[in-house]
């Protein structure tokens, strides 16, 4: 690729820092322009800012403005950014995209922890900024994807004047049970996404890596996050603060809600669509964890149409016909094996009128004795298991959460409870949440219920179509848990998570019930057996959300446009397609019963101030003898080749647990040319918290 152009050496005008890179695509020839500008706070602190206009733009007109905030350091995002708003460009919009406060180029100490008071404020400081510059309308939307589509949901419950409308992609609005930290209640296995983030939060700003005493105190000896999660092991205040899940009034602003049926956020898009009083959309495809006009698995459509065409409803005042379109599009999945390396799912698009769909019907399959499932109610019995803590290991996917494509649960469905119906005779689709109505006890006082709905296929292939577990502490508070009375018998009713599928004609249904699914979700401490009780009032049932037959109503979704590429900035090594490192390896002992298994991800970019390469192996560690000492344990590392020095910004994190307490210890330093020049560590024991 071409280097980056840099015009009059970053020409400082105004304050503002303004450069126009080579753009090159198949048809398109125009260039983009990016301007550099630095956004004061009220408390004196500059945040960052890359200002994106389009080609031939009259810096004298006035647009509306579409924001991205993040703090994933958009500098080495430019590539990215570039390629992702030309399209709004193209249709009349500035895109602005800032670094949040310590992160990137911006000023200040790090964020504490993700939508954090702090952000949030910055964020409304940013958004009444862009609205008074003279190139603005006075109108800002915001939009973004994962962290971009939680706090554009956040500054929507914070409604500041200027923001007209938000789109947010793969985000959830209940951060304590549906986001990375503790999924369903549990805790997830080392958060290491956030362990990761860590490291790329201490490092200084491209391309100068300035390490001076500032960047040493605002960052590189700033306490990691994760520690902040770990203390807040319990729902609450904290997780309250920034969840719209329970306050929807608060939001006043219009939002397109864009979710996946391989994307651990989806839960999200019904609650919304129920219950926000503001003007509300929302679409799920097929997709994993990407935006959707270059997502995986396929099929890919062009989503920044749809964007565009509610931002022009909002911040232009224009009528575009999708106010009078169906509230909700949805892909209806069709069957597919169980595929990790899955290209496209084969399904169709449809209309749906909102949430919920008055036409769907319950329909309750029953556990029995002979572990088959059945619409029939069951006769009395009780099934029992010997708890098996490291189950999963080789059925959990790369992502490790409720999304991906997963690969054959058989291995998985080996420990498990299993019902499967007879041979279905006509094809069944289900869209929703299926309920899983179980009657459990336990002879120990911590235990985790994991369910998960399976399609068999004739030639014997289990494909994972959905699934949740359930914190057994918190059956009846997920605020206040108790322990479990062993022996006692009670009712859980586990809501799953999100799903579309289609059993086919001559496929059956399963329903697995396990204790644990690891590396997922953290095991419980204690060695046990558990009960589920099969027959009378509360047997074990599932309540499938069935779609009966009827016409079709399909949206008409245009196909991904072409997208510039930046030069100067090129893919050496992408790493694992999903972006998360993938298990590679699994060992048993069969003498301690220890399983664990290794994860491994790299990556490296040539950007126009040098190389970045990035390495990951993460250990998981449990025991199926002695659970309570399970581990985690990440390396992570990332190395600057810049053309004066080479930087190498290492961290190591031991997660270890015992049947007490949490063990968190933290190591990060950094080399310059092979010698060592700073290291940090913390440590900390955290007391389990009904985990």
């Amino acid at each position: 690729m071409e280097k980056l152009i840099l015009i009059a050496g970053l020409l400082l005008v105004g304050g503002y820092f303004s450069y126009i890179p080579n753009a090159s695509s198949a048809n398109h020839h125009n260039k983009i322009e990016i301007t550099e500008v630095s956004i004061t706070m009220s408390d004196g602190i500059r945040l960052a800012a890359d200002i994106y206009w389009p080609a031939g733009a009259d810096k004298k007109d006035r647009f509306p403005i579409l924001l991205e905030y993040l703090p994933y350091r958009k500098d080495e995002n430019r590539a990215r950014n570039y390629s992702l708003y030309s399209y709004f460009l193209e249709h009349g919009y500035l895109v602005v995209r800032v670094d949040m406060r310590g992160t990137g180029n911006s000023e200040g100490i790090t964020i504490p922890y993700e939508y954090s008071d702090i952000e949030l404020d910055d964020g409304e400081e940013v958004i009444d900024w862009l609205s008074q510059q003279e190139w603005s309308t006075g109108s800002v939307g915001m939009f973004g994807i994962s962290w971009g589509g939680f706090n554009s949901i956040q500054m929507a419950m914070r409604n500041p004047p200027a923001l007209k409308a938000f789109v947010a992609l793969m985000a959830t609005e209940y951060l304590y049970q549906e986001d990375v930290h503790y999924m369903d209640g549990i805790m997830v296995a080392g958060d290491s996404w956030m362990m990761s983030n860590d490291l790329y939060n201490s490092l200084p700003g491209a391309p100068d890596f300035k390490m001076d005493e500032e960047w040493l105190r605002n960052r590189f000896n700033v306490e990691p996050s994760v520690y902040t999660y770990m203390r807040q092991q319990r729902d609450g205040a904290f997780w309250d603060r920034a969840s719209a899940r329970g306050q929807y009034e608060k939001i006043r602003v219009p939002g397109y809600h864009i979710g996946g049926w391989y994307d651990g956020y989806r839960n999200s898009l019904p609650r919304m669509l129920e219950n926000v009083q503001a003007p509300v959309k929302a679409m799920i495809g097929p997709w994993d964890h990407y935006f959707p006009h270059n997502a995986w698995p396929k099929p890919q459509i062009e989503w920044r149409h749809e964007a565009v065409r509610w931002f022009d409803q909002w911040l232009k005042g224009e009528d575009t016909g999708i106010l009078k379109e169906p509230a909700f599009a949805v892909y209806v999945r069709n069957y597919h094996p169980p595929d990790p390396d899955l290209d496209q799912v084969h399904g169709y698009w449809r209309w749906e009128d909102g949430w919920p769909i008055e036409r769907i019907e319950n329909h309750s399959w029953y556990a029995h004795a002979d572990h088959s499932l059945s619409t029939e109610p069951a006769g009395n019995a009780t099934h029992s298991m010997t708890y098996k803590p490291s189950m999963g290991l080789e059925g959990g996917g790369r992502t490790m959460w409720w999304g991906d494509v997963t690969p054959d649960q058989r291995p998985m469905d080996e420990f498990s409870l299993v019902y499967d119906s007879e041979i279905l005779d006509a094809p069944l689709e289900i869209l929703g949440r299926p309920i899983a109505r179980l009657r459990v006890s336990a002879n120990a006082t911590r235990a985790n219920w994991v369910v998960r709905v399976s399609d068999v296929a004739p030639d014997g292939q289990v494909t994972q179509v959905v699934g949740a577990a359930f914190n057994g502490t918190h059956r009846i508070s997920a605020r206040e848990p108790s322990d479990i009375v062993p022996g006692e018998e009670f009712d859980l009713n586990i809501d799953l998570h999100f799903t579309s599928w289609v059993f086919p004609k001559g496929h059956r249904i399963r329903i697995a019930v396990s204790n644990a699914i690891w590396p997922m979700l953290w095991p419980t401490p204690m060695q046990m057996k558990s009960t589920l009780a099969i027959g009378g009032k509360n047997g074990a049932r599932i309540d499938l959300p069935v779609v009966p037959p009827g016409e079709e109503y399909t949206p008409n979704f245009k196909e991904p446009s072409s997208s510039p590429a930046l030069s100067g900035y090129e893919v050496i090594d992408s790493g694992n397609i999903s972006g998360y490192a993938a298990i590679n390896s699994i060992q048993h002992d069969p003498d301690t019963g220890e399983a664990f298994g290794v994860a491994t991800n790299t990556g490296a970019t040539q950007y126009p101030w040098g190389i970045e390469r990035f390495e990951e192996e993460i250990e998981h560690r449990t025991s199926d003898e002695n659970p309570a000492y399970t581990s985690v344990v990440g390396r992570y590392k990332i190395t600057e080749e810049l053309k004066d020095r080479r930087l190498d910004f290492e961290q190591n994190v031991e997660f270890k647990s015992d049947e007490d307490n949490f063990y968190l210890t933290f190591r990060r330093w950094v080399s310059v040319n092979g010698e060592l020049y700073k290291e940090k560590a913390w440590q900390e024991v955290i007391p389990r918290d009904f985990q």
